[in-house]
Order: structure tokens, then sequence, then C-alpha cells
């Protein structure tokens, strides 16, 4: 058991930022956060807050991403489920221990400061998910 603290945000695929950018803003009237990039993920994201959980759309910045893929597979829509959890090495090994097949043995960087490790599908209903640990002090 990782004892996931709280969704931390719903990922979203989109073609684009912009174009899905006024139904979460104008039409759900969340509090857009701001448009990152995440180099290594080959994806720009957009944040919008909605109480303690996040939406974050996420826009391929080259056609070979996984979300790129993900689109071309499935058309956009949602792509993870992200959970937030302390110690993010400790859970990973602890899920490895379970047997979870992870995509993500170690940490890597993600969006908004936090370290992640995605959880494959396949061990969790055919829900991808991530489990991210915030970072403290920012």
């Amino acid at each position: 058991m990782i004892n996931a603290q709280y969704i931390n945000h719903i990922g979203v695929a989109v073609k684009s930022i912009e174009a899905a950018r006024a139904f979460y803003e104008r039409t759900l009237g969340l509090k857009f956060e701001g448009i990152e990039e995440v180099p290594e993920q080959k994806v720009k994201v957009a944040f919008f807050s909605c109480g303690q959980t996040r939406i974050e759309l996420l826009e391929p910045t080259t056609p070979d991403s996984t979300v790129a893929q993900f689109i071309e597979k499935r058309g956009e829509g949602i792509h993870h489920l992200a959970y937030t959890v302390d110690n993010l090495q400790e859970r990973i090994d602890q899920l490895k221990a379970q047997g979870i097949r992870m995509i993500d043995e170690k940490p890597r960087k993600g969006a908004h400061h936090n370290d992640i490790a995605f959880i494959h599908p396949k061990s969790s209903a055919g829900i991808l998910t991530e489990i991210c640990e915030p970072k403290k002090n920012l």
C-alpha cells in the first residue's frame, strides 16, 4: 500500500492547449495557473486549479512523444490520474515488491516541481497512473 494522499491532477491529452483552454477557463470557470514545457517528456502542459486537484492539459511538442502517440491511437481525452505520495522512491520499491509493473523504476522530473513515476496500466485496471512527490520549500 502506498498511502496516496489525494488526487494531485488529472492529465488530459490535447492537440492544442490554446484550443482547449477556453473550455476549462471560461466554461468550467477553473483558474488558469500557467503553461510550462517538460522537454524530457516532449510535452507542454497547462494547469488549471479545481479545489485541491489540478487539471493538467498535455500538448505534445514532437510527433514521437508518448502523448502524440496516445492522441493518434485514442484521440484527445483523459491520459492519466496522478496521486500525491511521500517518499516516492520508497513507494516505487514497495510497488515493485508487490509485483506491480512500473514504467519508471526511479523518480524522474515532472511538471510543477514534482518528482514522478508511472505505474503501467496493465497493473492498474487499464488506467495510466502517476505517483508524484511535490518538492518541498518552493
